[in-house]
């Protein structure tokens, strides 16, 4: 454990590349192999289930800090993290004993133990008692990493600022591999064992777990205009669907499907298994969509197939899905990533179009234009086909992995339509996590529920007694966002916030209804769960929009009619 907070206060105090890679080798090269394997998992993103409750640990903290609940509350909201705020009041006693626990054991043993004290029934007598005894025993023997990294694992909220990337590159260089066989290895469900870690870094790792995946190429955003990147005949368009990134594995008659977050997804579309059977033993990249009678499905569509182990019969006939193949990375048992995009698209359709009466397993059209002029009119009707836009792929580029960059540039290039955009009326607000815990950016927006020239008279005669008509209007939430503003732009709405709070509900804020934002999203459907009625896909901040009074945002209305609109084009 000392290790590993060690690297965790070196990778929180860097931003250099090689200074976090330099401190990963150093950690990975010094621990024992369980030790290791569970330092990679929690690296790549996993973390552990919450063990303690965070009512119970506010409680607990503040007692052993002998901060009265209120104070503890106020620090924690000054601070913004828990598990920070719990490290930086409780007391600590630094130990000085050579044999001190492991990360393993820490993982496998300490905190499962906390866990179970939580739910020991034989407890029920005294639990707060055993539980704070045992908490408060690792507080005090813990120093303050030590302490921070402890409560972040039993809150389950573990994260460092470092990529899967930079690990792969680390134990790259520790096995003396390519980082991309590293990323290869860990692709799927890689289980963090010492003997998987050994079979991680060993020269030749044996036998090939036929259900893995290959990591995953990534597209960038485009940089301007797509005249930048050559000339238009070097590239590959299609349409940039709004579906589930996945790969089709198939290999020894077995097929399994694997989502870009690494789940695997198989038991959820027995209608993509079923069609898989025609194929010979194959990796391909695509999506997964549903296909209704005349278009494709919006993303809500697949939300409702989502999670589901055993499909029942009428959502597979109400949505049935396909899978959009876009690539091919392996064909009897041949990586062919490395091969140009052409030649792995020609290997894509031979093998695809090979399958009889095949619907369900599909190619992805390619968008021909002679010119980034054509085939910017051709990406003008993204909408109306249900597509985000555009992907555009160099034709002689291999299959990368991540958002890697070629020796030309990106290879991958996601060239999508302007965004659905509303002007909204901040109403509440909840300060950031890490570096922002002190401001608040994460923001709840809301529009009228009746629009300036839709008062009724009832509503007209009320406004006479109150201050404006504005007040006489109500605000719906709309949407939250917390991404989008400049540095700069978030100190001004920070300071307005403060100095604009009408009410305090824990953490959140309520905000004088003044400030208007420009929000943009992807996609836009009618919900039952939202006040509002509806919900936005990627909501984030455009702009201020400090030439809009806080009346003149749009209303409801505004929002039905965009609704309408996008189904008309896409109906």
């Amino acid at each position: 454990m000392k290790h590993f907070a060690h690297l965790y206060a070196q990778l929180d105090a860097t931003t250099k590349t090689n200074e976090k890679i330099a401190a990963l080798v150093s950690y990975f090269s010094a621990v024992p192999a369980d030790d290791a394997a569970l330092a990679v998992h929690l690296l790549n993103g996993n973390r552990p289930k919450r063990a303690v409750a965070t009512a119970k640990l506010h409680a607990f903290a503040a007692r052993a800090a002998g901060l009265a609940p209120w104070l503890f509350a106020e620090s924690y909201d000054v601070v913004g993290d828990l598990a920070e705020t719990i490290a930086l009041v409780v007391p600590h006693h630094v130990s000085t004993e050579p044999n001190v626990p492991s990360l393993a054991n820490w993982l496998n043993v300490t905190i499962p133990d906390l866990a179970t004290l939580v739910s020991k029934k034989e407890l029920l007598d005294m639990p707060e008692d055993a539980l704070y005894s045992a908490l408060y025993s690792h507080w005090f023997n813990l120093n303050y990493y030590e302490c921070l990294v402890f409560n972040k694992l039993i809150t389950g909220g573990f994260r460092v600022g470092v990529s899967a990337g930079l690990v792969q590159r680390a134990l790259g260089q520790i096995a003396g591999l390519d980082a991309k066989i590293i990323a290869t290895r860990l692709a799927g469900k890689w289980l963090p064992t010492a003997e998987n870690y050994l079979k991680l870094i060993a020269a030749d790792a044996g036998d090939k777990d036929v259900s893995q995946p290959y990591p995953f190429f990534l597209a960038h955003p485009i940089a301007g205009e797509p005249e930048t990147l050559g000339e238009c005949h070097d590239w590959q368009a299609e349409w940039k669907w709004d579906g589930i990134r996945c790969q089709l594995v198939k290999r020894e008659g077995q097929v399994f499907l694997w989502s870009r977050g690494e789940e695997l997804i198989t038991a959820q579309f027995p209608e993509l298994v079923a069609a898989a059977a025609g194929l010979p033993d194959v990796v391909l990249d695509g999506e997964i969509l549903v296909q209704l009678e005349r278009s494709i499905g919006t993303f809500a569509d697949l939300q409702k197939r989502l999670g589901r182990k055993a499909p029942a019969k009428k959502i597979l006939a109400d949505l049935p899905c396909i899978f959009m193949a876009y690539d091919l990375l392996e064909l009897a048992q041949q990586d062919y990533r490395a091969q140009p995009l052409k030649l792995r698209r020609a290997a894509l359709h031979r093998t695809v179009h090979g399958i009889p009466n095949n619907t369900i397993l599909q190619v992805s059209d390619i968008v021909r234009a002679p010119s980034w002029a054509t085939l910017r009119v051709a990406r003008a009707e993204s909408r109306a086909r249900g597509a985000e836009g555009l992907m555009l792929k160099r034709l002689n580029a291999p299959y990368g992995q991540g958002r890697t960059v070629g020796v030309q540039g990106a290879d991958w290039v996601k060239w999508k339509i302007e965004p659905l955009t509303l002007d909204c009326v901040l109403m509440y607000a909840q300060r950031g996590h890490g570096k922002r815990a002190n401001l608040y950016t994460d923001y709840t927006f809301g529009v009228w529920k009746n629009s300036e020239q839709s008062l009724t008279a009832g509503q007209a005669e009320e406004a006479r007694h109150v201050e404006t008509a504005e007040e006489a209007r109500q605000l719906v939430t709309f949407a939250k966002a917390y991404s989008g503003l400049s540095d700069a732009e978030i100190a001004e709405v920070d300071a307005f916030i403060r100095k604009n709070t009408l009410e305090k509900f824990g953490p959140v804020r309520t905000v004088k209804p003044e400030l208007v934002f420009e929000l943009a999203f992807e996609g836009i459907q009618k919900s039952n769960r939202h006040k509002c009625g509806v919900a936005v896909r990627f909501p984030r901040m455009l702009r201020l929009r400090h030439d809009k009074k806080a009346s003149q945002a749009d209303s409801l209305e505004s929002v039905m009619a965009l609704l309408r609109a996008i189904n008309a084009n896409t109906g």
